[in-house]
C-alpha cells in the first residue's frame, strides 16, 4: 500500500457472481494462499428464511455487491467495529480504508450506530483500548489491521473471552485467535514485484544486473511474504549467475532508514546497478538519491508497490519500473461481508472464503479472503489506477508529468 504501508498489500475486477438463491449461485475460483490449500466454508448462509451467498467476483467500483447482504443486517446483533493502526506509516488509512470501509458497512444495510471506524494512531495502547471499548459498546464483530501481532494477539485474546469474533485485516497476527483473515495474496504482490522487475531489466538494457534486494520491516508478516514471492523469482536467476546479489540489508518500511540502507550498500558497492524495493515509499528518496548521483532514466531499475501518485510519477519519468496496485475498495467489501456473516452467526460461502494464510507462530490454517493484486506500468496506468480514481489526474499529471501523462494516454 501508499506511503510507508507495511503491507502495504487487491483484485483485478471481475464479473458480477452474487445471488440471494442457492440455485442461482455459481461458485468462483479460489484464490490460493501461500499454503495452496482452500477454505473449507459452507458454500451459502440463510438468515431469516433467505440463502444468502457472495463471490469474490462480484467486488467492484460500484459497491452494488454489498445489497446482498442487508438481510444478514436484519438479522444480526451487535455492532461492527474496524480498528485501523495509524495516520503516519501509511495515507491510505485515512484516504481509502476508512472511506471505503464507511460505505460498504453502509451499503450492506447498517446504520451509522451500528458500526464505527476507528484509527489507533500509531499506539498500540490505543489500539488495545479502542478495541476494549468497543466491545464493552456492544461490538459482535471486530475488525482490525493490528500494528504488530502483539497487540493484535492481545486483542484477539480479549475478544475471545468475551464472545467477540475478530478479523484480521491487512496484516494477519501471528499467535493469533482470530476467525479469518482479509488481505491480497501477498506472495503474489511479491511475485509481481519479482516479475516487474525482470521485465525491467530487459526491457532498459542492463545486460548483468547486480542487485542490492531490499525489504520491509522483519517483524511484519507481509514484508516476510512479499520477500517470499520476489525471492522465489529472483533466487533461480542468482543461482544461475545471471544476476548477482550484491546485498540484501535487514529491511524496514521506514523511508528515511531505507534510503541510508541502501546509500551504505551503494558506497561500498559501486557496481551496484540496480535494486529491488518493496514499496514507492522506500523507493522515492533511493530515487532521488540516485538523480543526484547522475543516474539518467530507464538505466537503474528500481520497483515499488502501493500505486502512490509520487511511485506513479517516477513510472512516468521511467526512474520506476512498475508498483502493484491493490484496489483497497475490494478489500474493504470483503471485510464487511465477512463480518457481516459473523455478525449475523452465519458461516461465509466458498465463494468468499476462497483460501488459507498460515499462521507460522499458531501454526494453524486461517481461513481467508485472498485478493489479486496487479502490476501497474505506464502501459496499463490508466485503465487501472486513473479509472478507479485511486488517484487523480491533476494529483497526477502536474508539471514536467502533464506530457508525459499525454503521452500515456492519460487524461
Amino acid at each position: 500500500m501508499i506511503p510507508m504501508v507495511r503491507k502495504g498489500a487487491v483484485v483485478a475486477s471481475a464479473s458480477l457472481a452474487l445471488c440471494l438463491a442457492a440455485a442461482a449461485c455459481s461458485s468462483s475460483t479460489s484464490s490460493p494462499a501461500a499454503s495452496g490449500t482452500t477454505g473449507t466454508s459452507s458454500p451459502t448462509a440463510t438468515s431469516g428464511g433467505t440463502t444468502v451467498s457472495i463471490s469474490v467476483a462480484a467486488f467492484d467500483r460500484t459497491f452494488a455487491a454489498m445489497a446482498a447482504l442487508k438481510p444478514l443486517a436484519a438479522a444480526g446483533k451487535g455492532n461492527v467495529a474496524v480498528i485501523l493502526p495509524d495516520t503516519v506509516t501509511s495515507a491510505r488509512y485515512v484516504q481509502f480504508d476508512a472511506p471505503y470501509l464507511t460505505q460498504a458497512l453502509t451499503a450492506a444495510g447498517l446504520s451509522s450506530s451500528q458500526f464505527s471506524v476507528q484509527n489507533a494512531q500509531g499506539s498500540s495502547q490505543t489500539q488495545l483500548s479502542d478495541a476494549q471499548t468497543a466491545i464493552t459498546k456492544g461490538a459482535t464483530v471486530l475488525v482490525v489491521d493490528p500494528l504488530d501481532s502483539g497487540v493484535g494477539a492481545q486483542i484477539q485474546t480479549y475478544a475471545k473471552s468475551h464472545g467477540v469474533a475478530v478479523i484480521d485485516y491487512d496484516r494477519l497476527t501471528l499467535g493469533g485467535s482470530r476467525q479469518y483473515y482479509v488481505s491480497f495474496n501477498n506472495v503474489v504482490v511479491g511475485q509481481n514485484i519479482g516479475q516487474g522487475f525482470t521485465a525491467c531489466v530487459k526491457d532498459w538494457n542492463v545486460s548483468k544486473p547486480n542487485v542490492l534486494v531490499m525489504k520491509g520491516d522483519p517483524t511484519d508478516n507481509n514484508a516476510t511474504l512479499f520477500a517470499q514471492g520476489y525471492l522465489g523469482v529472483l533466487n533461480p536467476l542468482f543461482s544461475s549467475g545471471q544476476y548477482v546479489k550484491v546485498g540484501e540489508p535487514a529491511g524496514t518500511w521506514t523511508p528515511s532508514v531505507a534510503l541510508s540502507e541502501f546509500q551504505q550498500q551503494f558506497t561500498a558497492h559501486k557496481n551496484i546497478n540496480s535494486v529491488l524495493t518493496p514499496n514507492d515509499a522506500n523507493a522515492a528518496p533511493i530515487i532521488h538519491y540516485l538523480q543526484t548521483q547522475g543516474v539518467k532514466a530507464k538505466t537503474f531499475p528500481v520497483t515499488g508497490q502501493d500505486a502512490t501518485t509520487i511511485g506513479l510519477q517516477n513510472i512516468l519519468a521511467s526512474y520506476q519500473c512498475g508498483t502493484v496496485y491493490k484496489p483497497i475498495y475490494l478489500e474493504a467489501q470483503a471485510a464487511t461481508a465477512l463480518a457481516m456473516f459473523l455478525r449475523a452467526g452465519k458461516t461465509p460461502p466458498t465463494t468468499l472464503v476462497n483460501g488459507t494464510t498460515q499462521d507460522t507462530k499458531s501454526n494453524v490454517a486461517v481461513p481467508s479472503v485472498l485478493l489479486t493484486p496487479k502490476w501497474v506500468t505506464t502501459a496499463n496506468m490508466a485503465s487501472t489506477v486513473v479509472a478507479d480514481k485511486f488517484v487523480t489526474v491533476g494529483q497526477l499529471c502536474v508539471g514536467t508529468y502533464a506530457q508525459l501523462c499525454k503521452t500515456a494516454g492519460i487524461s
